[in-house]
């Protein structure tokens, strides 16, 4: 009886969380270069004043995410950018630290910060600024080119490169903003990667979000489904130790 309770009623507050992560999934089908979130569970021993041996919790736990590569739509802005292979671009959070995205849509703030969706937008030696009012261009290596307003093509120069890395398959984690971060190093201090010479970004374009939203709608029902079974699995525990009680009082 504890063994089923305990499993249906842990499997049920998963269910919960599986449908958040699902939830937000769906609502990021459209968001430029989105990674989805990947859930999963495992059984662990109940602990503490309510350790039985009859008694097993399904935990959530968050394995990851999915870093498959999205949909690539051709978009002709000089400033959208999409990343080739395993490629990041490195952009600066609210804290100051590094962090990682495959969000390419830019823009330039008016102080001619680069930015990507309001966080600078990293270089070789720090954020990226350009010329106001210049025509940009940005070359396949991420180099960054303008040309000063009011000159002809022949004043173009190089104004930064955007610093693009290649990270280790599960190296990154995401983080509460929606960002990616490395690993900590051994001061447990943001950690950041080094660039990658040989990273390619496609100038013009948008990787688009790798979530699915039919396989995200029927992982909805199901996850629906489940929990329903679940709540059904703690109706039929309580019915069954209610006639338990029943015969033993019977037989008192």
């Amino acid at each position: 009886m504890d063994r089923m309770l305990y499993t249906a009623m842990s499997g049920a507050k998963n269910s919960m969380d599986q449908q958040s992560v699902v939830s937000n999934n769906l609502s990021n089908v459209s968001t430029t270069g989105f990674r989805a979130q990947l859930q999963a569970a495992r059984s662990v021993p109940v602990q503490g004043d309510a350790l039985l041996a009859t008694r097993t919790s399904a935990v959530t736990t968050t394995p990851g995410s999915d870093f498959s590569q999205g949909p690539v739509e051709y978009t002709g802005r000089t400033l959208d950018v999409a990343m080739q292979d395993d490629a990041w671009m490195a952009v600066q959070a609210d804290d100051g630290t590094e962090t990682y995205t495959r969000r390419g849509d830019l823009q330039i703030d008016s102080d001619g910060v680069l930015l990507n969706v309001g966080r600078p937008v990293m270089g070789e030696g720090g954020p990226i600024a350009v010329p106001q009012g210049a025509q940009v261009s940005i070359g396949a290596d991420g180099t960054i080119s303008a040309i000063p307003e009011g000159v002809g093509p022949e004043a173009l120069v190089e104004v930064g490169r955007i610093k693009l890395v290649t990270p280790e398959e599960g190296a990154l984690t995401r983080g509460e903003d929606g960002l990616f971060r490395a690993p900590t190093n051994d001061q447990g201090e943001p950690g950041a990667l080094p660039a990658d010479e040989n990273a390619k970004l496609v100038s013009g374009a948008l990787e688009g979000s790798n979530v699915s939203a039919v396989d995200a709608m029927v992982s909805m029902i199901d996850v629906a489904r489940r929990y329903d079974m679940q709540m059904k699995v703690i109706t039929t525990a309580d019915e069954n130790a209610q006639r338990a009680n029943g015969i033993l009082s019977i037989q008192g």
